[in-house]
């Protein structure tokens, strides 16, 4: 059995001050209070550092493990009951685990208080979700109305080799290097070692206001905690706003390999860079990894070439083994972004410019009759396709780490997707292929989770 603690403990960095209503709501313990919810997410906040993606294993191990709000006269204290003692040293929590432990407090209060509960985002249009996104990121304190385009969002798999994590610290050192900010989803792999090469780097060059952000949701969080080099941390209310607020903060965008997540990533934002409305819109996007990823990229690549065609391929571009320069590439990118911005008078901390089809912003559950129905054929518009081929591999995610997926699978077998013949072929392919090389899960054999036919 692991260590564990109990202690009271001041939240630090947002939200110290809440109302009597909203600590009777997240003091509540019925199914369906937001209890669970703070409680899923802070241990995964204090799990930090401990690399697995197993959220109900977590779970399991520290089933006895509560967290309860307190409201004072000065404020609020959180009494954790049974936490995960790595979190602690010498009996006193760690700081930056603290830090992040006030920001799932402050995110799950502020969207259930101010987006979920109220009539003021109207959830159902486009403009009223990134309107939500933006004050969720607002809140945090993600928008820095002060600061140049500087944040290049990685994306890339949790499971990685160790040769492919040493190539995503080479590229963040060089990003370092040249003044640029770190976003990922925030947990390990190749969200972790883009942070932790520009964390040297920024140190060399002296520069003492680097952000680390970590952009996550609570399925996943839950099955992927905060790396330790994150500080900043915002958690969105589903996979859709995660992905949404990636592409309206990140001034560029990375890709290191990866597995079905970083696949439904990659769909996401080509199925928006390929928008008419947003053609004209700089934003770099580089696939990079060693000297080994090449045959992983390749086989994106015609995956890419094959569903959304040739102009998908002009949205990108490829680099192997060359951490410096995909550095350069991007610095040239960012700066493409800089001037465009500046020319047009937009604000450099939030891409307001940019179209998103209402089909990548409406929230999916993977359910089974839901992956069945999904049409997935090359006669659809290629929006449609982009948007039904990342909803795919959503549920594919869903089914892999995320509690409520993993327990349908367990309850009614695996998920059921089809397609038409040549396009299935290609899937089963790259699906394949990842499990071939190990990037479905970080220990243990791999039993998928779907079916193709």
């Amino acid at each position: 059995m692991p260590d564990k603690i109990s202690a009271t403990i001041s939240p630090e960095g947002s939200l110290e001050v809440l109302s009597q209503a909203e600590v009777n709501r997240l003091r509540d313990t019925s199914a369906a209070g937001l209890h669970d919810l703070l409680r899923c997410c802070a241990l995964a906040v204090l799990n930090c550092g401990n690399p697995t993606d197993d959220g109900r294993a977590v779970m399991e191990t520290y089933h006895d493990f509560d967290i309860e709000v307190l409201q004072e006269d000065r404020g609020i204290r959180l009494r954790l009951s049974n936490a995960p003692a790595e979190a602690f040293v010498d009996g006193k929590m760690i700081r930056g685990i603290r830090e992040l432990l006030s920001a799932v407090l402050r995110d799950v209060v502020y969207v259930y208080n101010e987006i979920q509960t109220q009539q003021r985002f109207d959830l159902s249009t486009g403009e009223g979700t990134t309107n939500a996104v933006f004050h969720i990121l607002r809140k945090a304190g993600a928008l820095k109305p002060g600061r140049d385009p500087s944040l290049v969002v990685c994306w890339g798999g949790h499971s990685i080799s160790r040769e492919e994590y040493e190539y995503t610290k080479d590229v963040g050192y060089h990003l370092g290097l040249r003044d640029m900010d770190i976003c990922t989803g925030c947990g390990p792999g190749a969200m972790k070692g883009p942070m932790k090469g520009a964390n040297v780097a920024h140190a060399k060059q002296r520069r003492t206001q680097g952000r680390y952000l970590g952009i996550s949701e609570p399925g996943i969080i839950a099955a992927e905690s905060p790396n330790p080099i994150v500080n900043e941390l915002v958690i969105m209310p589903d996979i859709e706003k995660r992905l949404e607020a990636f592409v309206r903060v990140g001034h560029g965008i990375l890709v290191f390999p990866g597995g079905v997540g970083t696949a439904e990533e990659i769909l996401y934002l080509l199925g928006i860079l390929l928008h008419p409305d947003n053609r004209d819109i700089p934003f770099p996007v580089v696939f990079t990894g060693p000297a080994n990823s090449a045959d992983y990229f390749a086989r994106i690549d015609e995956f890419l070439a094959y569903t959304l065609g040739e102009e998908a391929r002009s949205r990108y571009q490829i680099l192997i083994d060359d951490p410096v320069g995909v550095a350069r590439a991007m610095r040239r990118g960012i700066d493409e972004v800089t001037e465009f911005r500046r020319q047009q008078q937009d604000a450099f901390y939030y891409n307001w410019r940019l179209t998103i089809d209402r089909d990548f912003q409406a929230p999916f559950e993977p359910s089974h009759d839901a992956m069945a129905a999904l049409a997935l054929n090359r006669e659809l518009p290629v929006h449609e396709l982009a948007a039904n081929l990342r909803r795919a591999f959503s549920g594919i995610v869903a089914g892999n780490v995320k509690d409520k997926g993993v327990r349908a699978i367990e309850a009614k077998g695996p998920f059921r997707l089809s397609a038409e013949p040549e396009l299935m072929r290609r899937l089963d392919e790259l699906l394949t292929s990842f499990v071939g090389q190990g990037r479905m899960k970080l220990s243990g054999d791999y039993v998928p989770c779907y079916t193709l036919g």
